[in-house]
Protein backbone atom coordinates (compact mmCIF):
# COMPACT_ATOMS: atom_id res chain seq x y z
CA UNK A 1 0.00 0.00 0.00
CA UNK A 2 2.04 2.93 -1.27
CA UNK A 3 2.37 6.16 0.64
CA UNK A 4 3.20 9.32 -1.28
CA UNK A 5 4.70 12.49 0.15
CA UNK A 6 4.62 15.30 -2.38
CA UNK A 7 6.16 18.65 -1.38
CA UNK A 8 5.48 21.79 -3.37
CA UNK A 9 7.72 24.79 -2.70
CA UNK A 10 5.66 27.89 -3.42
CA UNK A 11 6.67 31.28 -4.73
CA UNK A 12 6.46 34.07 -2.16
CA UNK A 13 2.83 34.95 -1.50
CA UNK A 14 1.44 32.01 -3.52
CA UNK A 15 0.94 29.32 -0.85
CA UNK A 16 -2.76 30.18 -0.46
CA UNK A 17 -3.24 29.78 -4.23
CA UNK A 18 -1.86 26.25 -4.02
CA UNK A 19 -4.03 25.43 -1.01
CA UNK A 20 -7.12 26.78 -2.79
CA UNK A 21 -6.36 24.54 -5.78
CA UNK A 22 -5.95 21.56 -3.45
CA UNK A 23 -9.31 22.31 -1.84
CA UNK A 24 -10.97 22.47 -5.28
CA UNK A 25 -9.52 19.17 -6.51
CA UNK A 26 -9.38 17.09 -3.32
CA UNK A 27 -13.01 15.88 -3.52
CA UNK A 28 -12.37 14.36 -6.96
CA UNK A 29 -9.20 12.63 -5.70
CA UNK A 30 -11.00 11.36 -2.59
CA UNK A 31 -13.59 9.74 -4.89
CA UNK A 32 -10.93 7.89 -6.91
CA UNK A 33 -10.81 4.11 -6.42
CA UNK A 34 -8.12 3.12 -3.96
CA UNK A 35 -7.67 6.50 -2.26
CA UNK A 36 -7.28 5.93 1.48
CA UNK A 37 -5.77 9.34 2.31
CA UNK A 38 -5.12 12.54 0.39
CA UNK A 39 -4.37 15.32 2.86
CA UNK A 40 -2.60 18.69 2.66
CA UNK A 41 -0.25 20.18 5.22
CA UNK A 42 1.37 23.59 4.86
CA UNK A 43 4.25 25.70 6.12
CA UNK A 44 5.50 29.17 5.28
CA UNK A 45 6.80 28.34 1.80
CA UNK A 46 5.44 24.89 1.04
CA UNK A 47 2.45 22.62 0.76
CA UNK A 48 2.95 18.93 1.41
CA UNK A 49 0.41 16.32 0.36
CA UNK A 50 0.39 12.96 2.14
CA UNK A 51 -1.33 10.21 0.18
CA UNK A 52 -2.10 6.58 0.93
CA UNK A 53 -3.34 4.23 -1.79
CA UNK A 54 -4.60 0.65 -1.65
CA UNK A 55 -2.09 -0.47 -4.27
CA UNK A 56 0.26 0.68 -7.01
CA UNK A 57 -2.43 0.35 -9.69
CA UNK A 58 -4.66 2.84 -7.85
CA UNK A 59 -1.73 5.25 -7.46
CA UNK A 60 -0.84 4.89 -11.15
CA UNK A 61 -4.44 5.62 -12.17
CA UNK A 62 -4.51 8.68 -9.91
CA UNK A 63 -1.19 9.94 -11.26
CA UNK A 64 -2.45 9.74 -14.85
CA UNK A 65 -6.00 10.89 -14.05
CA UNK A 66 -7.90 14.10 -14.78
CA UNK A 67 -7.93 15.39 -11.19
CA UNK A 68 -4.14 15.30 -10.99
CA UNK A 69 -3.78 16.96 -14.40
CA UNK A 70 -6.20 19.71 -13.38
CA UNK A 71 -4.42 20.31 -10.07
CA UNK A 72 -1.00 20.54 -11.71
CA UNK A 73 -2.41 22.93 -14.30
CA UNK A 74 -3.77 25.15 -11.55
CA UNK A 75 -0.59 25.31 -9.44
CA UNK A 76 2.26 25.40 -11.96
CA UNK A 77 2.56 29.21 -11.96
CA UNK A 78 2.68 29.30 -8.15
CA UNK A 79 5.56 26.84 -7.83
CA UNK A 80 9.10 27.94 -6.96
CA UNK A 81 10.54 24.53 -7.92
CA UNK A 82 9.38 21.22 -9.37
CA UNK A 83 7.20 19.12 -7.11
CA UNK A 84 9.27 16.69 -5.01
CA UNK A 85 7.40 13.37 -5.02
CA UNK A 86 8.47 10.40 -2.93
CA UNK A 87 6.65 7.06 -3.16
CA UNK A 88 7.36 5.18 0.04
CA UNK A 89 6.73 1.82 1.65
CA UNK A 90 5.58 1.69 5.28
CA UNK A 91 8.15 0.70 7.90
CA UNK A 92 6.18 -0.47 10.96
CA UNK A 93 7.76 0.41 14.31
CA UNK A 94 6.67 0.78 17.90
CA UNK A 95 2.97 0.74 18.72
CA UNK A 96 1.17 -1.00 15.80
CA UNK A 97 -1.71 1.49 16.10
CA UNK A 98 0.62 4.47 15.80
CA UNK A 99 3.58 3.18 13.82
CA UNK A 100 1.88 2.92 10.39
CA UNK A 101 -0.98 4.57 8.52
CA UNK A 102 -4.31 2.83 8.93
CA UNK A 103 -5.19 0.38 6.16
CA UNK A 104 -8.56 2.03 5.59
Amino acid sequence: MPVVVATMRTKPGRREDVLAAFRRHAPAVHAEPGCLLYAAHSGDDRVTIVEHWTDQAALDAHSAGPAMAALIGDITDAMAAPVDVAVLDPVPAGDPAKGVLAKG
